[in-house]
């Protein structure tokens, strides 16, 4: 159910790397997360060049629910952000793998990445 190339985290974020930009991972939320936040209307994301780090807020998802804070899966720069979603918040939900994507950033530690938890224990840690 969760796409295999990506790494997950346990605030339900994803990271695909590499992202468009060399060095750094696109950051999206998973499909669970979406469903479980109903309609996005809005969303905050942080600036390009902000520094991150690792289970930091950096943003938030506003849904007709409820508003959930977006974080920083690993340490780093942010060095892209999708503007698509100020117009088409929506997408998140429509295409969360992706359109749907929040953020890119480029990791101050690359083998953190690797750290994360591949789609199998992601899915396990659901079902738990």
């Amino acid at each position: 159910m969760y796409p295999e190339d990506l790494k997950y985290t346990s605030e339900h974020e994803w990271v695909r790397s590499p992202g468009e930009t060399q060095n750094a991972v696109r950051v999206g939320i998973t499909h669970f997360a979406q469903d479980a936040l109903g309609d996005i209307v809005y969303v905050s994301l942080p600036e390009v060049g902000a520094e991150v780090e690792s289970g930091s807020p950096v943003g938030e998802l506003e849904s007709t629910k409820s508003v959930s804070d977006i974080y920083a899966p690993v340490n780093g720069k942010v060095v892209a952000r999708n503007e698509a979603l100020d117009g088409t918040p929506e997408l998140v939900n429509s295409d969360p793998y992706g359109e749907g994507w929040l953020f890119e950033v480029e990791p101050a530690d690359s083998s953190a990445v690797g750290l994360l938890m591949d789609a199998s224990t992601y899915q396990e840690s659901l079902e738990s």
